[in-house]
C-alpha cells in the first residue's frame, strides 16, 4: 500500500499542470500495460481531460454537441493524440505536443467514422489491443472497420483503475474547484429572501463561479425546495422515496423553505461537489437542529472508519450504525462516491452493486471522497450535506471550507 499522509497546508494553491499531465499519463500507460491493452479510445469528457490536460468550456454538456473532443492514448507514447473541434482555451492549455493535436472528429456521423477508421489505422497497428470508452451509434454501425481485430474491451476497466489516485495537483485542482465554488456559493446564501426565484440564485452563482476563474459549470445547479411532509402534495419517486434532484425553476421561494443545494463546476477540468441546506428567511427549529446534530453523529462516524485499508461496507455499515439501523441516504443515490474530472467517479457507496462490491472495494491511499449523508423525517424539510476528504493511512484530511449556517456545530 502506498503511503501517503496530505497535510492541508502542503496542498499547493495553484496545480502544477505540466507535471500533472506527466504523472497521469504515466499512471494510464502503465494501467494500459497491467491490462494488455496497446490503444484507448476516449470520447467521455471527463476520461480525455485526465489523459490529455485539456479542458474546455462544454465539459460535459459537451454530449449533446456532435463536436466534442477526443483522444487516442497509445501504450508507447508517452503522448496521447487530441482531436480538438476548436484550441481556443483547450489544447493551447494542455501540455500535448503540436504534433498530436488534430482537427475535430464527428463520430456521431457515418462519414466522420469513416474518416476515423483511417486515422486509427495510421496510429495503431494491425491485431492491436484497443479497449473504448464510449461507442456512438455510427462507430457500432462501422465496429468491424474500425476495430478489425475484433470488438473492443471496456476502457473503464484501465481507465478507473487509473483514475483512483489523485496526485497533489489533482488534490490542488479539486480544491480549486472546491474554493471557486464556496466563494460563489457564499454571495448565493446571502441573497436568499422570501421572493427570490431558483433561477435567480443559478445566475447569480454561475455568473460568480465564472468571475472567478471557473473552466465550465458543470451541474445545472439544484436549489431544491424539500417536502415537509409525505402528505403535502410534493413530488416523490415512484417507489415512495424523496425525489432528488429536481430541475430548477422560476418558483420564488417563500419563508421557511429548506433548501437542498447541490452544485458542481469544474477548474481546468476538474470538479467541485457542493452541498448545503439553507433556510429562507428563517432559523432553523429545534427539531431541525437536532436534524442536523444527527447529521453529523452520522458524519464523524463515517470518518472514524475512514483510511486507506477500509472498504465502502466499513462506511455503509458506519453510516446505517449511527443512524439507528436505517441507510441515511436516498435509495436512487449513495451515501458517497468519488470525484476528479468526474464529479462522480468509482467508488459509490451502498448503490445496486451491493454489498459484496462494497466490501470488496478497498480504499487506496490518494483517493479523493465525498459524503453526502441524508437525515429526514416527516414534518421538517430534512437535512444533506457535502463534505469532501483525502484518504490517507491515517484517516482524512478535509479540502471542504464552507460552513454549516444557520445550522449551529453539533451538541
Amino acid at each position: 500500500m502506498t503511503t501517503l499522509a496530505v497535510e492541508r497546508d502542503a496542498i499547493p494553491d495553484l496545480p502544477d499542470t505540466a507535471r500533472m499531465y506527466r504523472e497521469c499519463g504515466a499512471r494510464l500507460r502503465q494501467s494500459m500495460r497491467d491490462r494488455g491493452i496497446d490503444a484507448l479510445v476516449l470520447l467521455g469528457n471527463g476520461n480525455v481531460v485526465y489523459a490529455t490536460g485539456a479542458s474546455w468550456p462544454l465539459l460535459d454538456a459537451g454530449l449533446s454537441h456532435v463536436e466534442r473532443p477526443v483522444a487516442v492514448v497509445l501504450a508507447d507514447d508517452e503522448h496521447p493524440h487530441l482531436f480538438m473541434p476548436f484550441r481556443e482555451g483547450s489544447a493551447f492549455e494542455s501540455e500535448v505536443p503540436v504534433d498530436h493535436v488534430h482537427g475535430p472528429l464527428y463520430l456521431e456521423f457515418d462519414e466522420g467514422v469513416a474518416a476515423f477508421a483511417k486515422v486509427l489505422a495510421g496510429l495503431v497497428p494491425p491485431g492491436a489491443s484497443i479497449a473504448v470508452d464510449e461507442l456512438t451509434g455510427a462507430m457500432r454501425r462501422a465496429g468491424s472497420r474500425l476495430f478489425p481485430a475484433g470488438p473492443p474491451t471496456d476502457a473503464a476497466l484501465v481507465v478507473g483503475p487509473a483514475k483512483l489516485v489523485k496526485t497533489i495537483d489533482q488534490i490542488a485542482s479539486i480544491r480549486k474547484a472546491c474554493r471557486i465554488t464556496e466563494q460563489a456559493a457564499a454571495e448565493v446564501q446571502q441573497s436568499l429572501a422570501p421572493g427570490v426565484r431558483q433561477i435567480d440564485l443559478s445566475a447569480t452563482f454561475v455568473g460568480r463561479a465564472f468571475e472567478l476563474g471557473a473552466t465550465a459549470n458543470m451541474l445545472e445547479a439544484i436549489w431544491q425546495v424539500m417536502p415537509t411532509s409525505r402528505a403535502g402534495g410534493n413530488v416523490w419517486t415512484t417507489t415512495g422515496d424523496l425525489a432528488l434532484p429536481l430541475l430548477t425553476t422560476e418558483k420564488e421561494l417563500e419563508s421557511g423553505d429548506v433548501l437542498w443545494t447541490d452544485v458542481s463546476i469544474t477548474y481546468q477540468g476538474y470538479c467541485s461537489d457542493f452541498g448545503r441546506t439553507w433556510l429562507v428567511g428563517e432559523e432553523p427549529s429545534a427539531r431541525q437542529q437536532a436534524q442536523f446534530d444527527r447529521w453529523r453523529e452520522i458524519l464523524d462516524a463515517v470518518l472514524a472508519v475512514t483510511k486507506a485499508g477500509a472498504t465502502s461496507g466499513d462506511l455503509a455499515r458506519a453510516a446505517i450504525a449511527a443512524n439507528g439501523g436505517t441507510k441515511p441516504w436516498l435509495p436512487h443515490f449513495y451515501l458517497g462516491h468519488s470525484i476528479g474530472t468526474n464529479a462522480a467517479e468509482m467508488p459509490m457507496i451502498g448503490t445496486d452493486l451491493g454489498e459484496k462490491f462494497d466490501d470488496e472495494f478497498v480504499f487506496p491511499a490518494g483517493m479523493v471522497l465525498v459524503l453526502e449523508p441524508v437525515v429526514w423525517e416527516d414534518g421538517t424539510g430534512g437535512y444533506r450535506s457535502e463534505e469532501i476528504v483525502v484518504i490517507d493511512d491515517d484517516g482524512t484530511t478535509s479540502i471542504t471550507d464552507y460552513p454549516y449556517a444557520p445550522y449551529g456545530a453539533a451538541r
